[in-house]
């Protein structure tokens, strides 16, 4: 059974940084492919960040560019999402998403293509 695990959340203020890690365990892949998603209330699971092990190629939400980082350790199923100079609109609760096979770069934004996925973790920005 595969298991998502993200860690690191919190309340920080307005400017400051946080950062995120997800690990993915179980099933019968040695390798999964991760993004982060998050979701405010009210509103619609969205898409922040994907790490392409294949292509080693980042992939960012507009709204994040310039202030959030990703990374990860692909043969030990990591990712970690550094995040800086955070804003009240970050606020959120953030979501690891995994599956199996490599997605197509025209997918990795779209939540329904992403099939395990962690309890989340909340982040909240205060200013």
């Amino acid at each position: 059974q595969v298991q998502v695990t993200e860690s690191g959340g919190g309340t920080v203020l307005a400017g400051g940084s946080l950062s995120l890690s997800c690990r993915v365990s179980g099933g019968t892949s040695n390798r999964y492919h991760m993004a982060w998603f998050r979701q405010a209330p009210g509103t619609e699971r969205e898409f922040v960040a994907h790490l392409d092990w294949t292509m080693k190629r980042t992939y960012l939400a507009d709204s994040v560019k310039g202030r959030f980082a990703i990374s990860g350790d692909s043969a030990a199923n990591t990712l970690i999402l550094r995040m800086n100079n955070l804003e009240p609109e970050d606020t959120a609760t953030y979501f690891c998403a995994a599956r199996m096979n490599r997605i197509v770069v025209s997918g990795i934004r779209r939540a329904e293509n992403w099939y395990y996925w962690g309890q989340g973790t909340q982040v909240t920005v205060s200013s």
